[in-house]
């Protein structure tokens, strides 16, 4: 599914040309999920009609836009991705699309990290909440570090994702004049 975009609204050599492109996928998404009946067939209908490059790209955002906000977040967002395995796989795909290894060896990591401590894997045993990470110090230790590995990481990552897209415009939009 190929999104549109004029080709005078979008900068190929801009630092935020990976969120110009996933911009209109998640505006697509998020009217589709307010008149979806049924969201999880329409989640994974959403997905599966995106380019391995746009499916890359939307999971990369729609995680890091939660989990950089802040450490609590960090942990949170990836516990809950965690508890998806179809997210989180799809997650640690996107690091390896983007040829990202010291992104996807973080995601590694939190997986070791949370099948230790016998995280959740289904949403329906999901009862992690942020304030959790508080009762444990050596887990908020070890997911200190993680996030400002993470934080260090996601400027290449960014930087790798925009000149993808910059390489190969045409499997994340359509270009209209």
């Amino acid at each position: 599914m190929l999104i549109e975009i004029n080709k005078q609204a979008i900068d190929l050599t801009a630092a935020d040309l990976g969120q110009q492109c996933f911009k209109p996928l998640i505006d697509f998404y998020k009217k589709g999920m307010s008149n979806a009946t049924d969201i999880a067939p329409y989640k994974e209908h959403f997905y599966e009609q995106l380019s391995h490059g746009q499916q890359a790209l939307f999971v990369f955002y729609t995680y890091f836009n939660h989990a950089s906000k802040s450490l609590l977040e960090f942990y949170w967002w990836s516990a809950y991705y965690y508890a998806q395995p179809k997210s989180w796989l799809a997650l640690k795909t996107s690091a390896n699309y983007f040829e990202n290894e010291p992104l996807r060896a973080i995601f590694e990591k939190i997986e070791q990290l949370f099948q230790q401590h016998h995280y959740p894997q289904a949403l329906a045993n999901f009862t992690i909440t942020r304030e959790d990470l508080a009762k444990n110090s050596a887990l908020q230790a070890t997911i200190f570090s993680l996030h400002t590995q993470f934080q260090q990481t996601t400027p290449l990552t960014i930087k790798l994702i925009n000149d993808h897209i910059e390489k190969n415009i045409h499997d994340f939009v359509q270009l209209i004049d």
